[in-house]
């Protein structure tokens, strides 16, 4: 068997690599409140009809579901590096048909564009992350980029409480949001290297190593043992969440609007008293996420989601229930939803599935909550209550799911992948990554 050699390249710094890299979050969190903010505003503005402002809303989520898969097998044959920043282009030029098309046929392509480019990216990003940690920081620095799709959040409700009242432009301008930062996150990705994990998993392939994250690569192995039971509990528990989640970002200002019966600068005003709560739940999480408190943080968590979805449910959606739930929700959502799911898939699957596994969870929770964006705004129009009580029944049994399946220690995979380091040395880290 050939012996591996010396380590020849310099590790890039994991905290600037987890901002950088976690950015594609915050794209996320800001491409769907924006889209879904915008298009209200769109209705009156341009004159956009209820089926087209669901198929929008339906589109995005979907386009993002399809990106997600297919760049995160792309990211494990080809590389972290190639695929984050041909995505991050992507979105770059939906934003900019989102900001200058006003008909239905350029919305429709630039939403595309934009879910394309941040489902792509996502996986990938994530993989970057866990990649570049250490064990003593993989949880803190994968809850930074849970930080920072709460900051996507934050900054498209301020931008939005600024322009809400200012018709089409109000519109573009939430959408020129995504697509600078989308610009600027571009510019700083051309200085990430490639992750140093990948690059020693393709070449123990090409030079016939047999080891674990050498051989796991196909799709087929997240259904057989070890990693059947991790993979199938994280897609319960993140498409149940993310479908309640996923509603209360596309439509939020639709029921402040439509249901509350308040206005979209309103809206956006009260969306942020949850902030401050969310973001010290996202510190508390950062620092104990990699401790033995990490189960404790999550039932926290779970409580608080459920409780937040119920509020309205029970009591109606009076403006103090509308606010509950916000700040709820947020410090909720902190602790138990994205932020924990992304720690637990990149520790259960190895190098060379780590980003499809992602994917494929990420994918199949934004299909089914493309299609209940299709349909939301029928729902809710029948009865917001009663929609509401859905989404707090889904969210009980994704995060009841969780816990069952992670509550006792897991199977740690870079933990069995440092000790193959360690045994045979460090392989070099190679520009131009050819295909795995």
């Amino acid at each position: 068997m050939a012996q591996p050699l010396p380590l020849t390249a310099k590790a890039p710094n994991p905290w600037r690599v987890g901002v950088v890299s976690g950015m594609a979050s915050y794209i996320d969190a800001a491409a769907i409140v924006s889209n879904g903010t915008a298009l209200v505003i769109y209705q009156d503005a341009i004159g956009l009809s209820g089926s087209e402002f669901g198929w929008l809303s339906g589109i995005l989520t979907f386009c993002i579901a399809i990106g997600a898969v297919v760049g995160g097998k792309l990211g494990d044959a080809f590389g972290r590096r190639a695929v984050f920043l041909v995505t991050m282009a992507m979105t770059v030029a939906g934003a900019t048909l989102l900001v200058f098309g006003a008909s239905f046929p350029l919305m429709l392509a630039g939403v595309a564009l934009v879910g394309l480019g941040t489902g792509a990216d996502l996986p990938v990003s994530l993989a970057t992350i866990s990649e570049a940690a250490t064990d003593k920081n993989r949880g803190a620095l994968l809850g930074l980029s849970n930080m920072l799709w709460t900051v996507g959040i934050l900054a498209t409700a301020l931008v939005a409480s600024l322009v809400g009242g200012l018709g089409r432009l109000g519109g573009q301008i939430l959408y020129a949001h995504v697509g600078i930062v989308a610009l600027i996150i571009l510019l700083l990705r051309l200085g990430i290297p490639e992750s140093p994990y990948w690059l020693r998993a393709r070449d123990e392939r090409r030079r016939g190593i047999e080891t674990v994250r050498a051989e796991r690569v196909r799709f087929g192995e997240l259904f057989k043992r070890p990693y059947a039971k991790p993979f199938l509990a994280l897609l319960v528990f993140y498409c149940l969440t993310n479908l309640a989640a996923n509603t209360n970002g596309q439509f939020n200002t639709h029921i402040a609007v439509n249901v509350v019966g308040i206005s979209v600068e309103l809206a956006s005003q009260l969306s942020l008293l949850g902030f401050p709560l969310g973001m010290l739940s996202s510190l508390v999480f950062m620092k104990y996420v990699g401790t033995h408190h990490r189960m404790r943080l999550f039932a926290t968590g779970a409580v608080m989601l459920i409780v937040s979805y119920a509020t309205p449910a029970v009591a109606g959606f009076s403006l103090p229930a509308f606010v509950t739930m916000g700040i709820l929700g947020g410090a909720g959502g902190m602790l138990a939803f994205e932020g924990i799911m992304k720690v637990w898939t990149q520790e259960s699957f190895p190098t060379m599935l780590r980003s499809t596994a992602q994917g494929g969870i990420i994918a199949v929770a934004r299909v089914l909550a493309a299609v209940a964006a299709v349909l939301t705004p029928a729902l809710l129009q029948y009865s917001p209550r009663l929609t509401y009580a859905g989404l707090c029944l889904a969210t009980a049994i994704g995060l009841g799911t969780a816990w069952l399946a992670f509550r006792r220690r897991t199977r740690n995979e870079f933990d069995a992948e440092d000790e193959i380091d360690g045994d045979q040395g460090a392989v070099p880290v190679r520009s131009n990554p050819t295909p795995a």
